[in-house]
């Protein structure tokens, strides 16, 4: 699939980089439409594995990412209103979310604040609202622990953080699954970072701060999709955001991990794609 890439320039002088697989401005084009919003590091370009002719997708490169202008101080909330900008640009009336890892908040921020234009949400491997305790960093392996605790310790800290060599905790199914076709995360990664780690530093703030909304005011189907073998982010945390979100939906995977479990991310999709329907 061919997708369209853009810039949308904001009332308040940020510049937002979009993606889009569907004709822009086509009013003709009236078929589900799913907004992608990657993790940390990604840009908002569409996931490659999960394409289908039959379906739009739209994406957009959080701030400090990719394209998009970064806005220090941002909270998960800020994706929100960023998102509607890229709607109403391309004249879309509602979509479903998507996220994976850390844009898993992000999605369901989306669903929270902008209902009446995104009509579901499915967080794959995301994290739950930090709430200070100390149980929330169980499971998370020795990189994130780095990371992220550097975060909560603030943005002087978060700032001169430097990863270890060791800098991410996947499994082996996770090393495994990008040499098939996830692989597309590489050169993704590549892209998202290519101005600097300003966007992974304000993710991981934003990630350990307040979100910005409250996930029992999500009025919309949200779907949780977590494998019990996650290091990166486990699966407590989805545990945690489906005692939350009234009515959600939870399925956990048997060892699956942070990467591997996206093998069961097309049937969540098209759960998701029927509600738009």
């Amino acid at each position: 699939m061919t997708t369209t890439e853009f810039d949308l320039d904001l009332p308040d002088g940020r510049v937002l980089h979009a993606h889009d697989t569907g004709p822009v401005h086509d009013p003709a084009t009236r078929g589900p439409v799913v907004l992608w919003h990657g993790g940390t590091p990604n840009t908002g370009e569409p996931p490659a594995p999960l394409l289908t002719p039959d379906v739009r997708w739209i994406g957009v490169d959080r701030p400090g990412y990719g394209g998009s202008t970064r806005r220090e101080g941002r909270d998960v909330a800020s994706v929100a209103a960023d998102v509607v900008a890229v709607l109403d640009h391309l004249g879309i009336e509602r979509c479903v979310t998507l996220g994976h890892s850390g844009g898993g908040a992000h999605a369901l921020a989306c669903a929270a604040l902008a209902p009446d234009r995104v009509v579901a949400a499915l967080s794959i491997s995301g994290l739950a609202p930090y709430d200070g305790s100390p149980d929330w960093f169980d499971g998370i392996g020795p990189a994130g622990r780095a990371s992220l605790g550097s975060a909560v310790a603030g943005r002087a800290s978060r700032e001169t953080f430097v990863p270890g060599p060791d800098a991410i905790d996947f499994t082996a199914a996770d090393w495994q699954t990008l040499e098939g076709p996830w692989g597309w995360f590489g050169p993704v990664v590549q892209r998202a970072t290519a101005n600097g780690p300003g966007g992974m530093v304000d993710d991981d703030l934003a990630g350990v701060g307040p979100w910005g909304f409250d996930l029992a005011s999500i009025p919309v189907p949200v779907f949780l999709l977590h494998g019990d073998a996650d290091r990166v982010v486990p699966v407590g945390h989805a545990r945690r955001v489906a005692a939350a979100v009234p009515g959600s939906s939870l399925r956990v995977v048997p060892g699956a991990s942070h990467l591997s479990v996206l093998a069961e991310a097309p049937a969540a999709l098209a759960e998701l794609v029927e509600i738009w329907r």
